[in-house]
This record gives C-alpha cells, structure tokens and sequence, in this order.
C-alpha cells in the first residue's frame, strides 16, 4: 500500500493541476495580454476629447459607457465563438498539437509586438493601416451618439483581431477546461480583465484628471507597455511548455 501512495499522491496533483491551474492561468494571462493592447484605450481618449468639446460631460460619459459596452460585447463574442469552435471541432477538449501551434505563435507575436506594434516616433501611433487608423480616428471624433459609440467599441477590439484570436482561443481552451457550472464565471473573469484599462481610465478622469494627462502617461511609457505586451506572450507560452508539454512528456 505504501509503495502506491506517492503514485497516486502525484496523479491527485496533476489531476489538480490540468482541472484548475492549467485552464486558470491561461485564462488570467491571455486576459491580461488582451488588456495591454492600446487602440480601444486609444480610440476611448480620442472620444473622450472630441465629445467634451461638444457635449455636457453627463452626455460623455453616457458615450464612453456605450462605447466600453461596445467593446466589452465584442470581447464576449469572441471568447464565446472561440469556446463554440473548439467545441464543435475538438468535442470540447484542446488538443495537444494546438498548444504546441500556440506556443510557436505566441512567441513569433512577442517579436511582433516588440518591433512592428508600435510606430516609430514620440507618438502612440500603432500597426494599423493608415486608411483604418484614419477612419476610427474620424469615427471617433464625429461620434455623436450612444449606438456610434457601442459601434465603435466593436469596431476597436475587433481591429486587433491579428493580435488577439491566439488569445481567445487559448482562453477558449481554458474555459473549457472547466466542468460547466464553472465556465461562466471564467468568462466573465476574462472579460473583467481585458476591459480593466478602460474602465480604470473612466475612474481616472472622472477622479479629476484629464485626457492630456492619460495621453502623456501612454507616450512616456510607450516603451513600456510595448516591452508588457512583448513579456506577456512570452510568459503565456512559457506558462503552456511547462504545465502543458513538459508535464506531458515527464
């Protein structure tokens, strides 16, 4: 009897950790990869400056609440088509060989972002096309009304599309890995984590300061946020080769 307890001592803990930890993590940090990503905080600013000149601030406020709605619907049909794809083409349960695919994407976009995410200059401009740039930015400027700006929420999150289908599939994955009663609440968390940056900027201004002030923060920490985004695919994959592959294969 003895000889069988560290055995199964070692089976419960791996059990543990592929049923809670694994789908946990993953979910926490493609969340938190999703929430580094600058143009819907970068749209949100360019709405939050236009409309102030225009309207009441009550009337603002109304427009960046829709347009954070918009945003946060988008994130919520992504996460949920991802969940409904692996579901309908994996019965449910993330292969192996795609984690190893998410590993090598995960660290070709960590380059990515490092090197082309960013413009050159002393300015937050991003990857975008200049045509699709110059149109949310109009977009954002002429908002006028609280559909606009639920749309162009939408419009912003599904822009980084290149950049964030790996990491709502690995989350998908992740929720998934959940016994049902369980996958809501997951959801829910990436969702809270990936719309955090608006919803603090919101507090932030109301709190008394300005749109300038949060625009000089994102310029004179442009590296920073880049070097973020870079590290936190990074460690995303790292987390998936040592719960994921190395567990596999030991």
């Amino acid at each position: 009897m003895c000889k069988h307890r560290p055995d199964s001592f070692n089976s419960l803990c791996y059990n543990i950790s592929m049923s809670v930890f694994l789908p946990l993590g993953v979910i926490i940090l493609s969340a938190l990869v999703h929430a580094t990503f600058q143009l819907g905080l970068g749209a949100l600013l360019l709405l939050y400056h236009a409309s102030l000149g225009r309207h009441i601030r009550r009337r603002t406020l109304k427009l960046v609440s829709a347009f954070t709605a918009g945003f946060s619907v988008m994130v919520l049909l992504m996460l949920a088509s991802a969940c409904f794809f692996i579901w309908t083409v994996f019965q449910g349960k993330f292969p192996d060989w795609m984690f190893t695919v998410s590993i090598a994407i995960l660290s070709g976009l960590a380059i990515v972002v490092w090197f082309l995410y960013y413009r050159c200059g002393n300015t937050t401009e991003l990857w975008l096309p200049k045509p699709v740039a110059r149109y949310i930015s109009r977009r954002a400027k002429s908002t006028d009304s609280s559909v606009e700006a639920f749309a162009l929420g939408l419009l912003t999150c599904f822009s980084e599309f290149p950049f964030t289908i790996i990491l709502v599939l690995i989350a998908g994955g992740g929720v998934m890995g959940f016994s049902l009663s369980f996958r809501m609440p997951a959801i829910a968390l990436y969702l809270l984590i990936a719309v955090l940056p608006l919803i603090i900027t919101r507090l932030t201004i109301r709190r008394g300061s300005t749109v300038v002030d949060v625009q000089r923060w994102r310029v004179k920490n442009k590296n920073f946020l880049r070097n973020l985004s870079g590290l936190g695919f990074l460690t995303l994959a790292i987390f998936l080769f040592a719960f994921k592959v190395l567990i596999d294969f030991s």
